[in-house]
């Protein structure tokens, strides 16, 4: 059933099936309100993406989770 879904995903970001399961493991286990976490996060998803994260980026990003101000259609920050 979600086999179509992670192969497009893969194809989209080359990023395997596991690393992304072991992704939302770690999301699910987590305190989202914890800033070392968050960075963490971050930083994890700037190496899997190859997208570089200034420490100023990453700052607001966390800022951001933690006060709640993360949209809810997140399609529109694209």
């Amino acid at each position: 059933m979600f086999d179509g879904l992670f192969k497009k995903i893969e194809e989209k970001t080359n990023v395997d099936k596991n690393t992304i399961i072991s992704l939302a493991n770690k999301l699910q286990n987590s305190d989202m309100k914890d800033e070392k976490v968050l960075g963490e996060l971050v930083d994890d998803l700037s190496t899997l993406t190859g997208k570089n994260v200034t420490e100023e980026k990453k700052e607001k990003i966390i800022k951001t989770i933690i006060n709640d101000k993360v949209p809810k259609n997140l399609d529109k920050m694209m």
